[in-house]
């Protein structure tokens, strides 16, 4: 397809999905761009997606941008699925080090430009990943965030130059939690504690009573996203 018939076919399957099932958004999905992947984050919504891809398309690449500053509890959730399901997870990784970007950029960079510590550890090796595919299949929720209001299940990412699949945009967080209890998915242990959004271990804290669930994510700073949705 060239950019204008993607843009045709988006329109009018962004119409036909948008009342569709995870599963059928994923079925059309595997069947119109075999070159995709999922990019999983390994938080609520991605193990649910782990879970259904699985069902729908087992072969179907599943990546992790491998930040270096995870919880250890994410890196043990990502062993846990990898061995529930017999699959490998593709590793990510940022062109520099922990140690080249403080030599380079200064100690704590995510202190004291947390924009550029995600450029650099997350948006560069996303564009890398993608430039390899057609489409990419996300967990974003509409109501994540007001900047995620207007997620479409299909829709075209000018960003990174290919088709984005948003399969649950429409669940809610009771969606995702149900079909974890009821299909007795793993999930990563720091939800139990407050962590309803995880990122990096220093740019993420538990989030109090009464506050946004994204109110843990760069707390100290005026960023709300790390640069990958936007």
């Amino acid at each position: 397809m060239n950019l204008l018939e993607k843009e045709k076919w988006i329109t009018f399957q962004a119409s036909e999905l948008e009342h569709a099932s995870a599963q059928e958004v994923l079925r059309i999905a595997v069947e119109t761009f075999p070159n995709l992947t999922f990019a999983c984050s390994f938080g609520a919504e991605d193990v649910v997606l782990v879970d259904i891809l699985q069902k729908v398309s087992p072969s179907t690449d599943i990546f992790y941008l491998d930040t270096d500053f995870h919880f250890k509890e994410t890196y043990e959730t990502k062993d846990r699925l990898e061995s529930k399901y017999g699959i490998q997870f593709v590793r990510v990784s940022p062109k520099l080090t922990p140690e080249e970007q403080s030599a380079e950029h200064g100690e704590e960079l995510w202190k004291s430009d947390p924009s550029q510590c995600c450029n650099i550890r997350k948006v560069e090796p996303l564009t890398r990943i993608l430039s390899q595919y057609d489409a990419w299949i996300t967990g974003i929720r509409r109501d994540q965030a007001p900047t995620r209001a207007n997620a479409k299940k299909v829709e075209y990412d000018h960003k990174f130059g290919l088709i984005k699949f948003n399969p649950i945009a429409d669940w809610t967080s009771d969606d995702v939690w149900n079909y974890i209890r009821e299909n007795q998915l793993l999930y990563n242990p720091l939800h139990d504690q407050n962590y309803p959004s995880i990122g990096c271990e220093h740019c993420t804290r538990p989030v109090n009573p009464g506050e946004d669930p994204r109110a843990g994510r760069w707390s100290d700073s005026e960023k709300t996203e790390c640069g990958l949705h936007q």
